[in-house]
């Protein structure tokens, strides 16, 4: 069990900062186990990624949420926060962050400083955090170290909030074996441990600058839950202490304020809490008790209550529609489907995920995000949970800028072997996408940087992946706004539509084959209005896929052999998402993905095409 830290000169609060898949929470594993976090015979002693605890993010292979871990070293106490790499859930590190006294950037020794490395970074210094970079995986055998040193050195320059951020220290890990240095080793397979980034941690990162003798202030950065205390409000003690049993005062948004008790006090070590008599300022703590509270509220002292700034994070650039499923299988699938079930779920989710909003749009709710994994997370979310509803296309947030309409803009980071730079350029060229710089890097790889709308980005993703065979790498980084351009005109072919509802027959489905791509299988249950497939040409178009094939006293069987039939095209959720246009919608279901038209009376359709 940890020991209980009194003195603030003995806490250090450390973020863990890097662009996607550059080794964070392997990093955050390596430490765990050396500090003898868990016992030997503990099962995450062979467990990799502990900080991922989610499903989401096991089978993703990303972080979702910002993780707040403690472990134990010497004399010292350290509060480690894991944070996101995807730009899309920038409000996990933007809502984390000032917890931390000092952060550890992490940058992949062959790929270097990325897009979200920029980012995080930039929201680092911000917060004027002590920055500790190390270059991890320098095992690889691609390793750029000089290039990468002369790289995150240009980043500092162009990032450094005041002067003393551009003197940092470097250290050089494998965190896959759990070993670093203090300068680059000759034998990457010989003995070695952690104990160099520990030191530096200890004697780089700054003790929190906090008021032990004024009153109790503490702003709330995470929530959690579970059957036994309930919601558990978590931050970072600004000043003063906390004891079991006080009576403090919740500061809300709104500028209201309510007199709470604070039941319990927890610390985290490892992956577990245990309970403490009072929290003092400096460290981070767990309350419960406070049931009323949310993330950006103020915790302070009964008798002298003084609320911190609210907690602010950027706006969201993206939303969907998002309400009941409407389709004649409605019901049928899923647990919870109406309008009232869904609104109680994403409120609920509104608590902890601080980059959402959500507002009421007729029966249903436009769902505002940063990102199409940020809102492709929260719907896969809520499928796995026994959810049904329908979604539309995703649409960019736009706001009002002096009269002018302004829209958001993100740089678009690829990287593509030579021989499919060309398809590249031709697909973002009709996105109105503007080539910014472009440049060959080792083993054959061009390095493509653009500037494009988010609103022309949207569903590029899948359609490069195909036209490259995989081999693409993209990276966006959010860049501001601008005034808000035409129109794109629709890139996608027409749709096949079921005409009536029924039963798909294998014969019906040869005559879609005929036409284009498939998506159902045959004895597939279908619905007048469903999208059963691709059309090779730019209208939309019916097809009976139920018929079945006419006997006759001459053919009292068929008799013509088993049909053979294309396996149907399946799509995930984000490929789904990215398919519709704007007069379809996503069917969602425990169990399916249904595309469908908006309106399935196909005379009532015509006549809006017409309008």
């Amino acid at each position: 069990m940890a020991q209980i830290v009194q003195d603030p000169e003995k806490i250090r609060n450390i973020a863990i900062i890097a662009h996607v898949d550059h080794g964070k929470t392997t990093l955050v594993d390596g430490l765990l186990k050396q500090s003898q976090t868990f016992r030997d015979n503990q099962a995450e002693m062979s467990q990799n990624l502990i900080m991922d605890s989610g499903d989401q993010e096991k089978e993703r292979g990303i972080t979702i949420t910002a993780k707040i871990t403690a472990v134990q070293h010497g004399e010292y106490r350290i509060n480690i926060i894991d944070t996101p790499g995807h730009a899309d859930f920038s409000g996990e590190v933007e809502r984390t962050l000032n917890m931390a006294d000092g952060c550890l950037l992490i940058v992949d020794a062959q790929e270097g400083p990325m897009p979200q490395t920029k980012f995080v970074l930039s929201k680092a210094l911000a917060n004027n955090l002590k920055p500790i970079v190390i270059i991890n995986k320098i095992d690889k055998e691609g390793r750029r170290l000089g290039a990468v040193e002369d790289e995150l050195s240009d980043l500092f320059l162009e990032l450094a909030v005041h002067e003393d951020q551009l003197h940092y220290p470097t250290y050089y890990a494998n965190g896959r074996a759990g070993k670093a240095w203090k300068t680059v080793p000759n034998d990457f397979d010989g003995a070695g441990d952690l104990e160099v980034i520990f030191e530096a941690i200890i004697n780089e990162v700054p003790a929190p600058s906090i008021e032990l003798d004024k009153p109790f202030q503490m702003l709330i950065n995470a929530l959690a839950w579970d059957n036994f205390k309930g919601k558990y409000a978590i931050g970072r003690i600004t000043r003063g202490q906390v004891n079991a049993g006080d009576t403090v005062t919740l500061c809300k948004k709104d500028g209201k304020q309510t007199k709470a008790r604070v039941d319990n006090v927890f610390m985290s070590h490892g992956l577990a809490r245990f309970e403490v008599g009072k929290g003092v300022a400096g460290d981070i703590v767990q309350l419960t008790g406070i049931n009323d509270v949310q993330i950006g509220e103020t915790l302070a002292d009964a008798e002298e209550p003084e609320a911190l700034p609210v907690l602010e994070v950027e706006a969201p650039t993206l939303r969907i529609y998002l309400g009941p499923n409407t389709s004649p299988f409605k019901g049928l699938e899923g647990e919870f489907s109406t309008g009232r079930q869904i609104k109680e779920r994403l409120n609920k989710e509104l608590e902890t995920n601080v980059g959402l909003r959500v507002d009421e749009d007729g029966i249903g709710f436009t769902v505002s995000g940063r990102g199409e994994l940020h809102l492709s997370v929260l719907i896969e979310a809520m499928r796995r949970e026994g959810f049904e509803f329908e979604v539309g296309r995703p649409q960019v947030v736009t706001h009002t800028e002096n009269g002018r309409v302004m829209e958001p803009v993100e740089e678009v980071i690829i990287e593509v072997p030579a021989e499919h730079v060309g398809a590249v350029q031709m697909e973002l060229g009709t996105r109105r996408a503007n080539l910014k710089e472009q440049f060959s890097s080792t083993k054959g790889v061009t390095k493509l940087i653009y500037d494009m709308p988010t609103r022309t980005s949207l569903g590029m993703r899948n359609i490069l992946l195909t036209s490259t065979k995989g081999t693409i790498i993209m990276n966006t980084l959010p860049m501001g706004y601008q005034e808000l351009g035409t129109s794109l005109q629709q890139l996608r072919n027409g749709v096949l539509i079921a005409f009536e509802n029924g039963i798909s027959t294998p014969y019906a489905l040869q005559n879609v084959e005929e036409r284009g791509i498939c998506f159902i299988n045959p004895a597939e249950k279908v619905y007048a209005g469903q999208i059963i497939g691709l059309n090779t040409r730019q209208e939309d178009m019916e097809i009976n896929v139920c018929r079945a094939k006419q006997l006759t006293n001459m053919r009292s069987k068929s008799s013509d052999g088993a049909v053979q039939l294309t396996p149907p095209l399946a799509m995930s959720l984000e490929q789904c998402l990215d398919f519709i246009e704007n007069d379809e919608l996503l069917e969602v279901t425990p169990k399916s993905l249904r595309l469908r038209k908006r309106e399935l009376n196909p005379n009532l359709r015509k006549r809006a095409t017409k309008t």
